[in-house]
């Protein structure tokens, strides 16, 4: 048994608790929760803490395949010119692919995240994921805005996906702008007749150029299928946004995240709410302004309704794998979000979505959700000071 006690606990499922105790036996699992230490405890064995604890944090979107691409795009270089940066570096060693994503893992690890919603383009990492401490849920990305090739995109995913099992994983689209409206029908097809569970994890309005594309058959992407040699002759402007074009393409029978947002606008948000899909947000602020140098509008998303949850993209657009870090940047530019909100999209909210929530996300008691010390908080707010330690 260990017994922590800290300036503040945040359990995420009840209010903050002053000077607060977490105490939880030798497999993690929490005993118990509150502002009293244990009557039949040993008070010498009491970790006492400076700081704040709260559970292990969740990434709900990483490519950790992608890390060994550490500070090679260039930075605020935009959309259209990272993906061509990413697909012409992408392909090395796989020892030197495997060595960077173990890294990675490690580096996660410490930084007090305890679950990974991960996008697999290869089976790089199906080994990594199966001896890793961390939870991993793997998306394995279909690409194809050709419509005649589909069918064999779509198989060639499924048999990824059978690679990675029995880890849990879901055959997902990468983006609007990479995916034809014949895969995504093929993607709703089997999330609509699978009795498993397939989540949908998709990139969405990163930049306005996928926007202006949508609605004008206009902007920097036409140069992208010009260069991968993709005839795009066929694909008619649709009049709206990316988002209101590909949301009733989706399946309403599972949970959907979307990624990034940096462009998504009000007028999106309240047409989402006419359908009845299951939407989840994921911020990750540190990608957006390494490649497009802007940030979403978080302040549309507030108090909609909406499951908000955080990932840290790839090493390929951030310099860290660091959950605190994207709370920092999002403390840093918009001062009014509270430390408590922040945590919640860094815990519950991410667990919720991947579906652990019975174990992870919350400090209650039955609950094995990782422990965090988060300190240099200056009065409950994160500073250039603020660390996180793991604790258990």
């Amino acid at each position: 048994m260990k017994i922590f006690r800290a300036d503040y606990v945040f359990p995420i499922s009840a209010d903050p608790i002053k000077d607060g105790v977490v105490t939880v036996d030798d497999f993690g699992k929490i005993i118990s929760v509150s502002n009293q230490i244990p009557a039949d405890a040993d008070h010498t064995a009491v970790q006492h803490l400076k700081g704040i604890i709260c559970p292990g944090f969740i990434n709900t979107h990483c490519h950790i395949e992608l890390s060994h691409l550490l500070g090679k795009p260039p930075e605020r270089g935009g959309l259209v010119n990272f993906i061509m940066d990413v697909q012409r570096l992408r392909d090395a060693d796989v020892n030197e692919i495997e060595a960077a994503a173990i890294k990675a893992d490690v580096d996660m690890y410490d930084n007090g995240i305890v679950a990974v919603g991960d996008i697999s383009n290869s089976n790089a990492t199906v080994a990594l994921k199966a001896k890793s401490k961390i939870y991993y849920h793997t998306f394995v990305e279909t690409f194809s805005f050709i419509p005649d090739s589909a069918e064999t995109v779509f198989n060639k995913a499924l048999a990824l996906v059978n690679e990675f099992k029995p880890q849990p994983c879901s055959v997902t689209p990468h983006a609007p702008y990479s995916v034809s409206k014949e895969l995504f029908k093929l993607i709703k097809k089997y999330c609509d007749s699978n009795a498993n569970k397939n989540l949908i994890s998709i990139h969405n309005q990163e930049c306005e150029d996928e926007n202006k594309f949508y609605r004008y058959k206009l902007g920097s992407f036409n140069d992208l299928y010009a260069q991968f040699g993709i005839d795009i002759s066929y694909f008619k402007p649709q009049a709206r946004n990316s988002l209101q074009s590909v949301i009733p393409l989706l399946t309403a029978k599972q949970d959907i995240l979307m990624v990034h947002n940096t462009c998504t606008n009000l007028k999106d948000i309240y047409f989402i709410k006419r359908f009845d899909r299951r939407i989840h947000w994921c911020f990750c602020p540190n990608a957006n302004l390494y490649i497009e140098g802007t940030l979403p509008k978080i302040e549309l998303f507030l108090d909609q309704g909406f499951n908000i949850t955080l990932g840290t993209d790839s090493l390929a657009s951030n310099n860290k794998l660091c959950i605190l870090s994207e709370m920092r940047t999002l403390q840093g530019k918009f001062p009014n979000l509270a430390l408590g909100r922040l945590l919640k999209w860094a815990t519950i909210n991410g667990a919720t979505y991947l579906g652990i929530d019975k174990e992870k996300g919350s400090l209650e008691v039955g609950k094995t959700p990782g422990l965090n010390l988060v300190t240099g908080l200056d009065d409950l707010k994160i500073t250039a000071d603020t660390k996180v330690r793991r604790l258990i």
